[in-house]
């Protein structure tokens, strides 16, 4: 099942948030530092351990004062007119996230718009990524969430949701 929420996506009940977040995996701006501060300076501790990351990777660590018990931290790519492998980045950030969410035994994720923010990545192009490889992955997941943070971003990733031409 998948859900449209405008929320805080460090306050909802699901197993993991993925965290979009850049390579050096120490928090920064966005959802990234927002996720950092709320779970604490363990976060930081955990995931620079993986840094840096590469571009459309992904790893898990736990949620430390989070509701969610873990957090998947993936990095988006930097939108560059499309020409750069843009696209195929964004959907291997979505597809290494789930990878590692199904081997952690997580039922229930939560993902944030990757990229749309300081990225720069064009809101309609990322969601149609996105509910794309979350379509793809629907059967191996109790509940996955797009969690999007303001109202412009609800109503185009309900519209694609709900199949509307587009």
């Amino acid at each position: 099942m998948i859900e449209v929420v405008r929320a805080d996506i460090t306050t909802l009940d699901v197993d993991a948030i993925v965290n979009a977040a850049h390579r050096r995996l120490t928090g920064g701006g966005g959802v990234d530092g927002a996720i950092h501060a709320a779970a604490g300076p363990e976060l930081k501790r955990a995931s620079s351990a993986f840094a840096p990351l590469a571009v459309g990777d992904a790893v898990i660590t736990p949620g430390f004062h989070l509701r969610a018990r873990y957090v998947i931290h993936t990095v988006g790519p930097i939108w560059h007119g499309g020409s750069q492998g843009e696209p195929e980045l964004l959907r291997s950030a979505y597809e290494r996230s789930f990878a590692v969410a199904s081997r952690a035994s997580v039922r229930t994720i939560a993902f944030p718009s990757i990229s749309t923010g300081a990225y720069g990545y064009p809101r309609e192009r990322a969601a149609r990524i996105a509910l794309d490889v979350m379509r793809e992955n629907q059967a191996h997941f109790e509940r996955i969430v797009a969690c999007v943070f303001d109202p412009g971003t609800e109503s185009l990733y309900r519209l694609l949701l709900d199949g509307a031409p587009g």
